[in-house]
């Protein structure tokens, strides 16, 4: 069974369960979570006067679930037992025991990861409470404002892996492997990515709470007379001095797809007074589903199945490393971008379209050809040649004087 089954109940089976606990059933609703949840296939139908339960994964039910402290439930029950808790994922760090609690719908043998050497981890979770009274201040609900930070990190988290100075999350993940990741790097880092990053999330959740940073994205973007954001953005290097990288800067300005930029553009457009489609409501702490990080579970689904695959080179991510696929995505990304870019570019004199569409152009031409190399190396050195035939970048389309016309 897994760890994070939950049982849930109709009508008739919440009155045996009261009846059988000697409990009112508005207490068991208080411990209970899962314990007013219907469920239609057992809840509705000609059974439904028969006490009826069924098994659903806790995350349909209630919520997050994770692992409970073993030893917080020894030091309460006197037995070192596997417990489940409702737990969000701002609240795993236990205090008392120094310990990250673990995702309980994950396929993976531990329960928690020990702290005791990252103290700056319990730090953020004792700073947490702070920042969820700043939010609600703010009229932002805690869980929002934290959802989009870990968002924004999480992808940051990938990037690391082509950040040269970042010294700061290998050695997290180094102490929370028990002092070496060794062949199983891949694993550490989807197993030990939301203790290693809490730190950096809590700092970004506050962050964008503060009046202060909305006033430098403003003024960043140009305010009324907008301007293209450059490699010295100021709220990007703001932003890196909050979570202790002053060298963070560029390389956040260059992210075009991190939902820090929808932040930023919903602050921007509320101070313009810019208005959306019909019923359209500006939130710049709505994340987008395509942005929501993958989790634990998915993440150790996926490789499970290279793994299996053996490398055998009938799949692309069992032959290709996580750092070249990861290259291959952002350039791609990153062109698509500049090709965005270019709505509505086609106003101005003819000199400022031409120049920006030159610009743009030419720069995500360039970052395809770089996709297209790093493409043909991954396959050539993964074996994926389709059956010993040359793996040979297509041919750009001639738009010179010699093209051909049709």
């Amino acid at each position: 069974m897994r760890a994070d089954a939950e049982v849930v109940l109709n009508g008739a089976g919440r009155g045996v369960l009261a009846e059988l606990c000697r409990v009112e059933p508005a207490v068991l609703a208080r411990a209970l979570p899962s314990f007013t949840v219907d469920d239609p296939k057992i809840s509705t139908g000609r059974d439904a006067a028969l006490a009826q339960a069924r098994w659903r994964a806790a995350a349909t039910v209630a919520g997050e679930a994770a692992f409970g402290c073993r030893l917080c439930t020894a030091r309460r029950t006197g037995q070192a037992l596997r417990a489940v808790r409702y737990l969000p994922r701002r609240q795993r760090v236990c205090l008392r025991h120094g310990r990250w609690l673990l995702d309980a719908d994950a396929d993976q043998p531990l329960e928690h990861l020990d702290l005791r050497l990252l103290p700056e981890v319990v730090a953020a979770q004792r700073r947490w409470p702070g920042v969820a009274r700043r939010a609600v201040r703010a009229g932002v609900e805690p869980q929002q404002a934290f959802t989009l930070a870990h968002a924004v990190v999480a992808r940051w988290w990938e990037q690391a892996l082509y950040w040269e100075q970042e010294e700061i999350w290998p050695r997290r993940l180094h102490h929370l492997a028990g002092g070496n990741a060794g062949s199983q790097l891949e694993w550490w880092r989807i197993v030990g990515r939301d203790a290693a990053i809490f730190p950096e999330v809590t700092a970004v959740a506050q962050a964008l709470l503060e009046p202060a940073m909305a006033e430098v994205a403003w003024r960043a973007s140009g305010g009324m007379q907008p301007r293209a954001r450059g490699a010295d953005d100021a709220f990007c290097h703001r932003l890196g001095e909050r979570v202790d990288r002053p060298w963070l800067g560029p390389e956040l300005a260059a992210d075009h797809r991190n939902p820090l930029n929808d932040w930023r553009g919903a602050i921007v457009r509320a101070r313009r007074h810019e208005t959306g489609p019909a019923g359209w409501r500006e939130d710049p702490w709505r994340l987008k589903r395509e942005q929501q990080p993958a989790t634990m579970a998915g993440q150790l689904r996926v490789l499970a199945a290279e793994v299996q695959s053996g490398g055998s080179g009938t799949r692309w991510r069992a032959t290709v490393s996580a750092e070249q696929r990861f290259r291959i995505t952002q350039l791609v990304d990153e062109a698509r971008e500049q090709l965005v870019d270019l709505r509505g570019v086609h106003s101005g004199t003819t000199a400022e379209v031409a120049r920006t569409l030159l610009e743009h152009l030419s720069h995500s031409a360039a970052l395809i050809d770089q996709a297209l190399v790093h493409t043909a190396t991954a396959a050539v050195a993964a074996g994926g040649t389709g059956g010993g035939r040359r793996v040979v970048p297509p041919a750009r389309p001639r738009t010179g004087r010699g093209a051909r016309r049709g």
